[in-house]
C-alpha cells in the first residue's frame, strides 16, 4: 500500500484555503454597495444621460465591484463614453471622460499670457480635448506648433515660461 506523508498538510491547506475564502464572501457582502450601471448599451462618444443608468445591488452575487468604479449617478450624467458601457455592469472610472470641447483639426482661439501681456491667435488644433487637457495645436500665422490648456470656453490657453 502506497502511503501519502504529506495527504495530511494537503488536507490542511485546503481546508485554510476554503476558510479564506469563505471569510472573503464575508466581507464582499459587508462591502457591498449599490452603483449605478447601464441599462443599455453605450457606445465610446456617447453623452451619458440619466435615463441610460440604473441602480444595481452587488452584495448579491454577481460582478463584484472592485475598485475604481464609478459610484455616484452625477460623476457620470454628462461625461462621454471612451468605450462600449454594457448592461448591468459598473463602470469603471477610467471608460468616461469629459466632453470634448475642442475636435482634431477645428479652429480654435489660442490665448498667450505672459505677466501682464496677453497675445490672443487662432490655431488649428492637432488633437481633440476636454476642459483641463493639455492638446497641440498649429498657430495658423507663424506654423509653428504648440501645447496649451483646453479652457471652458473651448479655446487654449498658453502660459509665457
Amino acid at each position: 500500500m502506497m502511503q501519502f506523508p504529506r495527504l495530511g498538510l494537503y488536507v490542511h491547506c485546503l481546508i485554510v484555503m476554503a476558510f479564506a475564502s469563505f471569510q472573503a464572501n464575508i466581507l464582499k457582502a459587508e462591502d457591498a454597495k449599490t452603483l449605478p450601471v447601464p441599462n443599455v448599451t453605450i457606445y465610446p462618444g456617447d453623452s451619458i444621460r440619466e435615463s441610460w443608468l440604473t441602480d444595481r445591488d452587488f452584495s448579491t452575487g454577481g460582478m463584484p465591484p472592485k475598485g475604481g468604479v464609478i459610484e455616484t449617478h452625477n460623476a457620470l450624467v454628462g461625461k462621454i463614453a471612451r468605450r462600449t458601457l454594457l448592461p448591468g455592469l459598473p463602470i469603471p472610472v477610467t471608460a468616461v471622460g469629459e466632453p470634448r470641447l475642442v475636435s482634431n483639426g477645428e479652429k480654435v482661439r489660442i490665448t498667450f499670457t505672459d505677466g501682464g501681456m496677453t497675445i490672443t491667435t487662432y490655431g488649428s488644433a492637432l488633437q481633440a480635448g476636454g476642459a483641463g487637457d493639455v492638446v497641440s495645436v498649429r498657430n495658423l500665422d507663424s506654423g509653428l506648433t504648440i501645447s496649451g490648456t483646453v479652457q471652458p470656453d473651448g479655446s487654449i490657453s498658453v502660459s509665457g515660461g
